[in-house]
C-alpha cells in the first residue's frame, strides 16, 4: 500500500523525538485518566487512651551516706576519715549488710581556705575529704535501725533513703493489662454512642512510668537522736497505653 508524503514525514519526525519528549507526550496523555480517580479516603479508626495502675509495696531501699572530715594536712585529713569509715563499716557488718552492699559513689580531697580579705591572697587552712557511699539494705524493716547504727559510728551524712522494687516489671504487667482493659472500655462505648460496630486492635503504643516517694533530705549527725521512724508505704505503678481500633463493616 502506498504511504503518502504526509505520513512518511510525520513517521520521520517521531523518530528524530528524543526519550525525554516521548515521556513528556506519554505522562501528559496519562494525566486526565489519573486526575479522574477519587482520592483515597483514610481507613475509619477510633483512638483512646487506656489507663492502668497496680499499688506495690517496695522490698528493699538504697541509703546514701558519707563521712567528711577536715584537718591540717591532706593525710591526717585522710587518715582521720579513714578511722571514721572503718567505724561505719563495722556498724553496718554488725547489722547484718554485706560487703557488696556497699558501694563507694564519690572519694574528694580539697583544700580548705580561710573567708577571702579584700586585696589578699587566700590563705589555705587544712584540707577536707569527703567518702560517700551508697548502702543497699535487703531487709526494707530495718532502714531506721541502720540509720540510727550510721549515725552512731560517726557518719556525718545520712539520708537520701529510697525505696524501691525488685519485680517492678512483673507489676508493670498487671498494670498493662488493665490498661487495655481501659482503652477497650472507652472504644466501645464511643463506638455505641455513633452507632459503629468496633473491629480489631490496628495499634498499640506504650507510655509508662511511676514515682517513687521522694527520697528524704540529707541528716546531720547530732550528739543524740530518737529512732528514726521508717515507714516504706506503697508505690502505685502507672502504665498508659494509645490504641487505635478499626471499624468493622
Amino acid at each position: 500500500m502506498a504511504v503518502s508524503p504526509r505520513a512518511q514525514s510525520i513517521r520521520f519526525a517521531f523518530r528524530l523525538l528524543p526519550s525525554a519528549c516521548l515521556a513528556v507526550l506519554i505522562s501528559a496523555a496519562a494525566i486526565p485518566a489519573r486526575a479522574q480517580q477519587p482520592p483515597a479516603e483514610p481507613p475509619a479508626r477510633i483512638i483512646v487512651i487506656g489507663d492502668g495502675s497496680i499499688s506495690v509495696a517496695p522490698d528493699y531501699a538504697d541509703i546514701g551516706c558519707g563521712v567528711t572530715t577536715k584537718a591540717k594536712t591532706a593525710k591526717e585529713a585522710t587518715d582521720a576519715n579513714s578511722k571514721a569509715m572503718a567505724a561505719v563499716a563495722a556498724a553496718l557488718h554488725g547489722a547484718g549488710i554485706e560487703q557488696k552492699d556497699i558501694q563507694t559513689t564519690r572519694f574528694s580531697l580539697q583544700p580548705v581556705y580561710a573567708p577571702p580579705q579584700p586585696n589578699t591572697e587566700p590563705k589555705l587552712t587544712g584540707f577536707s575529704v569527703s567518702n560517700q557511699f551508697q548502702v543497699t539494705i535487703r531487709q526494707i524493716g530495718n532502714v531506721g535501725d541502720i540509720l540510727d547504727r550510721l549515725i552512731a559510728a560517726g557518719a556525718t551524712d545520712v539520708g537520701s533513703v529510697e525505696f524501691l522494687h525488685s519485680y517492678a516489671s512483673k507489676a508493670l504487667d498487671q498494670a498493662r493489662t488493665a490498661a487495655i482493659a481501659d482503652a477497650k472500655r472507652k472504644a466501645q462505648l464511643y463506638a455505641q454512642a455513633a452507632g459503629l460496630t468496633l473491629g480489631g486492635v490496628g495499634w498499640i503504643t506504650e507510655d509508662f512510668g511511676y514515682t517513687p516517694p521522694m527520697p528524704f533530705a540529707a541528716m546531720r549527725a547530732a550528739p543524740a537522736m530518737v529512732a528514726v521512724p521508717i515507714a516504706a508505704g506503697e508505690d502505685t505503678l502507672r502504665v498508659r497505653v494509645t490504641v487505635g481500633f478499626g471499624i468493622a463493616p
